[in-house]
């Protein structure tokens, strides 16, 4: 499997669980009650899993293959991607500062915590899209297969070493549950 496919694959469950906590983000806008643990599972799994874990992956082993083969990462793809890497660890602590101010009773802090829930979500839909349409597809076209195999190797290790053995499979089971009662809202 090429590298550039398991990051596409991570895609797919951070979409699902996106889609979980904009659900949560409206209803708890409009007045409606959401587990308390979903957000803070919600920005663990962000925070472990998407920034640790896969952004690390592409920060420590795909972007530098790339600007090896000469995509610049000052105004390139890989700049952009590293940009928005920040804007994203911006709105997730954005909103677990909020999520705990709200957890303790601040009404006050949910305005705070629907929009960064919101606008990580935006972003994050956007990376995702160009990740997969653009940088990906490059990726496809500059690395050789000896190259995929080495950094899908090395994408195993960051896995282990970040989140560790299991924990990949325990959040597709809560995205899972996530979602299963995201659908019950509606």
């Amino acid at each position: 499997m090429k590298a550039t496919q398991v990051l596409r694959d991570e895609h797919e469950g951070v979409l699902a669980m996106l889609g979980v906590v904009e659900a949560a983000a409206y209803r708890l806008r409009d007045g409606k009650s959401v587990p308390p643990d979903l957000m803070t599972h919600a920005i663990d799994f962000f925070r472990n899993f998407v920034d640790k874990c896969h952004h690390g992956k592409e920060e420590q082993q795909l972007f530098p293959a790339l600007t090896a083969h000469g995509l610049p990462q000052e105004g390139g793809p890989v700049g952009v991607m590293l940009e928005e890497h920040a804007q994203g660890r911006a709105f997730i602590r954005g909103m677990s500062d909020a999520a705990q101010k709200y957890a303790q009773g601040d009404a006050s802090a949910l305005n705070a915590l629907v929009s960064n829930t919101v606008g990580y979500a935006k972003l994050l839909r956007e990376h995702i899209d160009k990740e997969n349409s653009v940088l990906f597809p490059m990726a496809d076209n500059i690395l050789s297969e000896a190259e995929q195999g080495e950094l899908f190797d090395a994408f195993e290790q960051i896995e282990a070493n970040e989140i560790g053995p299991g924990v990949h499979e325990r959040y597709h089971q809560m995205i899972g549950e996530y979602q299963k009662l995201a659908a019950s809202w509606n």
